[in-house]
């Protein structure tokens, strides 16, 4: 079979491709985002018409994947961590609807919040949506999982959630390919009522989802993904989950661990594995990345005396991802792994592009609010966060997608006036729209600036939803035209752009301002494209 050397995003994205999959659906979101772009960018599943798009926000993708598996076509959706809250109200239906073609949820975590506002486990949901997990520990299970994960949600007509980190999702190595599975043809549910949640179906789709709990430990009691690494030496057995087994044979020479392993892939625990391991160590170290999910599973039903050791007593950090190093002093061993970095290599803090539109936004931006104490700019998910740092100083707030605005118009609500929103153009149409209508509804006295650079910037420049609609939304959503502003922000308008932001600072009421001049990346992006188009073209005549 052909070998390949892809990164684990890709590796989950050729397995899709691989496995029959009809769809795919996401917004981008770092470290996800290579999984879609991979499928758009695949001839094989443009020759196969696969389906791939980017949604407005990730509930519309997951709803969007849920459709084309009622229909009885494979389907995956995919994003990052925070962007299973924003699906949250569909991914937790979607457990008591059902599946009919197979489904795979796909959350991407970020331990240790290399790009993201926190360290979120999103094995915690599939907890909480009582549905099977898979939890790779390299490049190859990952391709190999999505193969297993829709076998798994067409067998119990249920979606399957796959949770991936940083490490695994951005880290290469060889990957095997199978056979590829035919797309599904289409095929209505046979239950007719199965995707009505009306209280009496959906009471008795819930007492048959927890009527398939124990086939569902039953499952993972034979998986492929749970193993039993077995070691005459009982004194710690240790429970590695996901990408953890990699950090630990790494400490020891030839990948050789003198103490049995019990590997976890596939949730929920295996309780007879759990149970049978248990009983045969003397103590337990748990090392798993993010929440101490398991951890917290084996003090609660198997805490009969013996040690187990891991995040909660402080073996292992609270916060942040696993390495090597981390491990080694959680086993007693030496912390040798990696160099130092030499002190010649200078910090490099982020900080926005040379030439970015942003810069002159914030410089009007800054300069209109002189005359008003400081504190009262909301901003939002985006590039454009990078305002808080030096030599910008000016925004207050970045919360989570969409909040600039109401979290603006909450202040102007407590009096703190004038209050300002800023926010990108993707982040409007992802989770801003809402709050701007919440904001006209109620007249509320603030400014909304929205940075209009034709692209979601801050995860490699794909199309924003926004592009061409952003004036339209804003007088479909109720402000009035004349409060509605379009700004070249660059150093050439400076005094007319500050003229106009001073103006709607000033108004009572809702305004928006909307500087618009695309990513100085993009520009640069479709410059060298173009020439090579050119040239491309000169060769042929």
């Amino acid at each position: 079979m052909q070998k390949l050397l892809l990164l684990g995003d890709e590796a989950i994205a050729q397995g899709a491709i691989d496995a029959g999959i009809s769809g795919i659906y996401a917004y981008p979101g770092t470290p996800s985002t290579e999984i879609t772009e991979y499928v758009m960018h695949s001839k094989e599943a443009k020759s196969g018409k696969i389906k791939a798009s980017w949604g407005a926000n990730e509930k519309t993708a997951m709803e969007t994947a849920l459709g084309m598996s009622y229909a009885g076509k494979r389907s995956m959706v995919c994003m990052k961590h925070v962007g299973l809250n924003v699906a949250a109200d569909a991914f937790i239906n979607s457990a008591i609807t059902g599946a009919n073609g197979g489904l795979i949820v796909l959350a991407a975590d970020d331990p240790s919040m290399h790009s993201s506002q926190n360290e979120q486990d999103s094995r915690f949901y599939g907890k909480f949506a009582m549905i099977p997990i898979l939890e790779p520990g390299n490049q190859q299970e990952a391709y190999d999982m999505v193969h297993y994960g829709f076998e798994l949600s067409e067998a119990f007509r249920i979606p399957v959630l796959m949770r991936v980190t940083t490490r695994l999702a951005h880290s290469r190595s060889g990957v095997v390919r199978k056979d590829v599975v035919t797309q599904n043809e289409i095929s209505l549910p046979a239950n007719p009522k199965q995707f009505i949640l009306l209280p009496a179906i959906a009471r008795r789709q819930y007492k048959h989802l927890l009527a398939i709990q124990e086939s569902f430990i039953e499952r993972a009691e034979t998986s492929p993904f749970n193993q039993l690494i077995d070691h005459a030496d009982k004194k710690m057995g240790i429970i590695t989950c996901g990408l953890a087994y990699n950090y630990l044979v790494e400490n020891f020479e030839n990948h050789k661990v003198p103490h049995p392993i019990l590997r976890i892939g596939q949730y929920p625990l295996p309780e007879k594995m759990v149970s049978d391991f248990y009983r045969n160590c003397n103590s337990i170290l748990v090392l798993e990345d993010g929440y101490p999910i398991v951890e917290e599973m084996l003090r609660g039903f198997m805490n009969n005396g013996k040690q187990i050791k891991g995040r909660l007593d402080g073996t292992v950090p609270r916060d942040g991802e696993l390495n090597p190093n981390i491990v080694a002093r959680a086993l007693g061993l030496e912390d040798s792994y990696g160099k130092d970095i030499p002190e010649i290599v200078a910090a490099r803090p982020p900080s926005l592009c040379k030439g970015c539109p942003h810069i002159y936004s914030y410089n009007a931006l800054n300069e209109a609010l002189s005359i008003y104490a400081k504190g009262r700019v909301f901003a939002d998910i985006g590039c454009y966060t990078l305002g808080a740092m030096e030599p910008f100083d000016a925004i207050n707030s970045c919360v989570d997608m969409g909040a600039s605005i109401t979290m603006a118009k909450g202040a102007a609500d407590a009096g703190l006036v004038p209050s300002v929103a800023v926010i990108g153009d993707s982040t409007f149409t992802h989770s801003g729209m809402t709050g701007l209508l919440d904001a006209v509804n109620d007249k509320s006295n603030i400014t909304v600036m929205i940075l209009d650079n034709a692209t979601t910037g801050m995860t490699g420049g794909q199309d924003s939803a926004a592009l061409g609609k952003i004036e339209a939304i804003c007088l479909a959503l109720g402000v009035e035209e004349n409060h509605i502003h379009i700004l070249n922000p660059s150093p050439k308008y400076h005094e007319e752009n500050l003229a106009i932001m001073k103006q709607e600072i000033s108004y009572n009421g809702v305004s928006v301002i909307i500087p618009r001049r695309e990513c100085i990346q993009t520009v640069t992006r479709r410059i060298r494209e173009e020439k090579k188009k050119s040239v491309t073209q000169s060769i042929k005549a």
